[in-house]
């Protein structure tokens, strides 16, 4: 085997798509500390028993582990952040109030989330702790609109769901209770034969509850139409509540929104409304968050918790063939051409000084360059 070859799904990232990856980095990490959110990095491995305390068996099949060659205990590559964002909040900051935190850092995984996906993937991300009301989460999904813009993304789709919807309904029957793996499975793949079996079993008004639910998705009135067609109890009526709020919030920043009730992903470690964001003609989701309270609870502090991670690499995919402009300058030991690059380049622009007679840059748009016009160094329009 050739020794450039690199493991499947790994890859390096090239210049233009670092360059636009790490540009995406500083906007949103520089986004997020406006809001108060203070960034944090935690470490790339660290024991399983406390990676993946509480996050479900996805995670745990996505994560590469090896064995301490100091400690002789399994350690893990994290293959996703919150875990350890949540850590640090019950069990390092140990703070009592509100805390709001950030991230920008690599994930390893040991399979691919899609076919077409790197197992590299480049998380930025928010997390909010100690609060527990819809506010909570409209200032996360807020948050997640606007880091969306940094790309910019063009129709970008948010859909709402809400894992309290569903438990509603599993409460109303036991035995609904026991199948409830096989009915999120059902209702997450939109399998209307396989829900009809299940919700066969289940006595009134949970069964016929469990076949509305697959079909209530769409604009907002489906908010309106679960009303009617699901039963009454606080609970159900709670989440559509907060559902109803989170619209509110993506009309006021002029994000569109969806609905689907049966859009139970993360139903295991979710614990109320969730969110994923979809730009047009894009298979797979640019964004993913919701709230997922008590995850602390492992590290010795149950706290509310609400929160988003976006992947930078989908984002770059998803934004490929953008170039980067650049101003070609001659070489020479003039003081004035010397100030004048310096100032250009304070300014944020890139500047290429020649290094002899070729002029030639292979990989950046040389659209500019500093030219000696009536005694005075000037940027112009190359020719």
């Amino acid at each position: 085997m050739a020794c450039w070859l690199l493991p499947e799904g790994i890859s390096d990232v090239l210049p233009s798509e670092a360059r636009f990856l790490e540009k995406l980095r500083r906007s949103a990490v520089d986004l997020y500390r406006g809001y108060g959110y203070e960034l944090v990095m935690p470490p790339l491995l660290e024991y399983t028993d406390s990676l993946l305390t509480g996050v479900g068996a996805d995670l745990d099949l996505r994560t590469l582990k090896l064995v301490d060659q100091v400690s002789g205990r399994l350690l893990g590559l994290r293959a996703d952040i919150t875990p350890q964002v949540a850590r640090i909040d019950a069990h390092i900051l140990n703070r009592a109030g509100v805390v709001r935190l950030c991230y920008a850092a690599s994930v390893l995984h040991a399979r691919p989330l899609h076919p077409l996906a790197t197992r590299e993937p480049f998380y930025v991300g928010a997390e909010l702790y100690g609060h527990p009301s819809v506010a909570a989460d409209a200032e996360v999904l807020e948050l997640a609109v606007r880091s969306l813009a940094l790309a910019p993304v063009a129709q970008v789709r948010f859909d709402l769901g809400h894992t309290r919807i569903l438990r509603a309904l599993l409460e109303l029957d036991p035995a609904a209770q026991r199948l409830a793996d096989e009915i999120v499975a059902a209702l997450s793949t939109k399998d209307a034969a396989a829900l009809a079996a299940l919700s066969a079993e289940l006595a009134a008004p949970a069964g016929p509850a469990l076949r509305a639910l697959a079909r209530l998705h769409g604009g907002e009135e489906v908010l309106a139409a679960a009303r009617a067609e699901l039963p009454s109890s606080p609970a159900l009526a709670a989440a559509l509540d907060e559902l109803q709020q989170l619209v509110a919030v993506l009309r006021r920043v002029g994000a569109a929104v969806s609905i689907d009730l049966a859009d139970l992903h993360g139903f295991r470690y979710h614990t109320g409304a969730t969110f994923a964001a979809y730009a047009a003609g894009w298979p797979v989701a640019l964004a993913r968050g919701g709230r997922y309270d008590d995850i602390g609870r492992a590290f010795g502090r149950a706290r509310p918790a609400t929160g988003f991670s976006i992947d930078l690499r989908e984002l770059t995919r998803l934004n490929q063939g953008t170039s980067a402009r650049a101003i070609l300058a001659p070489a020479g030991d003039d003081g004035q051409l010397a100030a004048l690059v310096e100032t250009l380049r304070a300014a944020g622009e890139v500047v290429i000084c020649r290094l002899g007679d070729d002029d030639r840059v292979d990989g950046l748009e040389c659209d500019r360059e500093v030219r000696h016009v009536d005694g005075v160094w000037q940027v112009v329009e190359r020719r």
